[in-house]
Order: structure tokens, then sequence, then C-alpha cells
């Protein structure tokens, strides 16, 4: 595993969880935009480059794989309140107690799973680094508003750096793991191939989910947003000189 791919997804988990903290106002149209770009990133970045390794390594069984990540994906929101997609709903209005415990765990287990494919031994040369800016471009919003839910629910101090500095290392710690074991099992290494395909099925429901839902009323797609967007998917695209 790269050490400097580790390093990258690290500084971008909490460079975003630093921008609600360091800066006083955030205009709100930034996370909406932010959002739009990183989330085409990842979309293109999970088609062109992770979708073809796992039909590669799995056949028709990666679809099943890829459906049933999809919607265990649906099943986290319920803990996460969305916080992974960029936005949150949790009532942020004073008025109500937000549950930060399940919060981090479903947060922290997509956290963690979103790590392995980083461990994975690709066939396609393009594939890992891709997929590093992809993640490391997913990380920005999905840190930004957990530190931002973290704050409404009066969270300060030293322990909102606990929960910044604790969230940064779960994906690298999970590459890390999946990379070493990877290595020394074949099992293990088989393994990793069908989680990923859960991964690509995360990484589908959370960017369409950005694409229709974040920051639109309903539902509807502005110029700016779809400049964000064609943006994020040019980024993709770039990617393709790794080849």
């Amino acid at each position: 595993m790269n050490w400097i791919f580790l390093l990258i997804i690290l500084l971008a988990t909490l460079g975003g969880g630093l921008i609600p903290m360091m800066v006083r106002r955030v205009t709100p149209n930034f996370p909406i935009y932010m959002l739009a770009f990183t989330g085409a990133c990842l979309f293109g970045v999970t088609i062109m480059h992770l979708l073809p390794e796992v039909y590669h390594e799995l056949g028709h069984q990666a679809g099943i794989y890829i459906v049933l990540g999809f919607f265990l994906q649906v099943a986290l929101q319920a803990l996460s309140h969305g916080t992974e997609h960029g936005h949150t709903h949790v009532p942020t209005d004073g008025h109500h107690h937000v549950q930060i415990f399940p919060l981090l765990l479903g947060l922290s287990i997509h956290a963690f799973m979103e790590g392995i494919p980083l461990g994975f031994q690709f066939k396609d040369p393009a594939a890992l680094a891709s997929l590093v800016i992809g993640v490391a471009a997913h990380k920005l919003p999905e840190a930004f508003t957990l530190i931002t839910v973290m704050m409404h629910a009066h969270q300060r101090g030293a322990k909102l750096w606990r929960i910044l500095i604790i969230f940064s290392l779960v994906t690298p710690v999970a590459a890390l793991l999946a990379s070493v074991l990877g290595q020394h099992s074949t099992y293990i290494s088989n393994i990793t191939a069908y989680i990923v395909a859960l991964v690509i099925g995360a990484f589908l429901h959370i960017s369409t989910t950005i694409f229709y839902e974040s920051g639109t009323k309903h539902h509807e797609l502005s110029y700016r947003k779809v400049i964000a967007i064609a943006a994020g998917l040019l980024l993709a695209f770039l990617t393709l000189i790794f080849e």
C-alpha cells in the first residue's frame, strides 16, 4: 500500500472537517457545489475503474453484491442520517437531541468499508490512483458535514478534535489492514473482491443521492450545480491518463 495515498485520504478528511471548525461563516452555496463536484468525481471513478475490475474478478456475481451494497448503504443511512452523502436529516435547530453514537457508528462502518478497496490488488494500474482521488474527494463533504452536525450537537474543543482525528484514521486503517492481510492470505484477498463490489453499490447510492437531493428544492438542478457536476466528471475522466 502506497503511504502517500493513505496520507492523501487522511489529509482530505482532516481538511473537510477543519473547514467548519476554522471558517466562522461558510457561504450556504459552498457545500452544495462541493457535494456536486465530489459526488460526480466519485461516480465517474466508480463506473470507469471499479466496475470493470469487479466484473473481471467475480463475473456476473458482481451484480448481486453491487445491489446488496446499494441497499446496505440504505440501511447504514438509518444510523448516519445521510452524513456520508454530505447532508443530514438530523434536526439541527437545537430542539432535538442528536443521537451521536448511532451517527458515528453508521458513518464509521461506511468509512471502514470504503477503505477496504484501497488495499485491494487491482489488475488495472489506473484503478488505485483513481480510487484515491475519488475517495479523497468524497471525504471532504463527508467530514465537513460530520463536524457541522457535531457542532450543532454542542460538541466543542478537545472532543470535537478527537472525533475528527479518529474518523480521519478509519479509512486509512481499513486500507492498510486490507492490504497487509490480502498479501498474506489468498482467502482474504478473494473476500476483498466481494467487499469491493459492496462498496461500489454504496458509492452508487451516495453519488446518485448527491445528484438529485443535495441543496435543491424539488430535486431540480441549477446551472451552477450542473457545472460542478461536469467538473467532477471531467476530473474522473482525467484519471484515464493513469492507464
